[in-house]
């Protein structure tokens, strides 16, 4: 899953959220310098992922983009399921309530702000000013999502041709999100609890 769906499935857990969040910048025993809140964070990302890449849905959707993107194909379903997150009426009620979760997870986040991996810190303040979390919502956000993955990825030179697959397979893709994201909430809060019971 997506910055989105991570902090969304941290449960309003001020150190779950700062892990969910930071995990895929903190190499190997690094995680072991962390709170303890905030390392229940990381293994409840962990599980988050492994739940999503293992799901017969996951599956499914990836297979638009296998073709063209092969390996890559999972990073950029991550990053769709977002979008159908921030519109979710079920999840947010309404375009204010999505922004006031935004701007809750930033707050949140700044405070713990001098613990983040120096990697993170450099995008936070980004992440924040442009409120990527609430532009996940329009599909000109899901396009520079793309662009950045692109970017960012050893071996892919563009993302016009995924976000041209994720218009064309719009309403299939949303059938995958629809399927897969309560199953994924049941699980995520089930894993949250367990952390915070032990």
């Amino acid at each position: 899953m997506n910055f989105l769906a991570h902090a969304f499935l941290s449960f309003n857990e001020p150190g779950i959220l700062t892990g969910n969040m930071i995990n895929d910048y903190v190499k190997g025993k690094k995680k072991f310098d962390y709170p303890a809140a905030i390392q229940k964070g990381m293994v409840l990302h962990r599980a988050i992922d492994e739940f999503t890449d293992q799901h017969a849905v996951t599956r499914q959707a990836k297979q638009f983009f296998k073709a063209d993107y092969r390996l890559y194909a999972g990073a950029f379903v991550d990053v769709l399921y977002d979008h159908f997150l921030a519109n979710d009426t079920k999840e947010f009620s309404t375009e204010g309530e999505l922004n006031s979760f935004c701007q809750l997870t930033y707050a949140s986040l700044q405070t713990d702000f001098d613990l983040m991996p120096q990697k993170f810190q450099q995008i936070f303040p980004h992440m924040q000013q442009h409120n990527w979390l609430y532009h996940y919502r329009y599909k000109e956000g899901i396009e520079k999502s793309f662009g950045g993955l692109a970017r960012r990825a050893a071996y892919l030179s563009e993302s016009a041709i995924a976000f041209s697959i994720f218009n064309e397979q719009y309403d299939a893709l949303q059938i995958c999100y629809n399927e897969f994201f309560p199953q994924l909430k049941q699980f995520a809060f089930y894993t949250f609890n367990e952390l915070n019971n032990h």
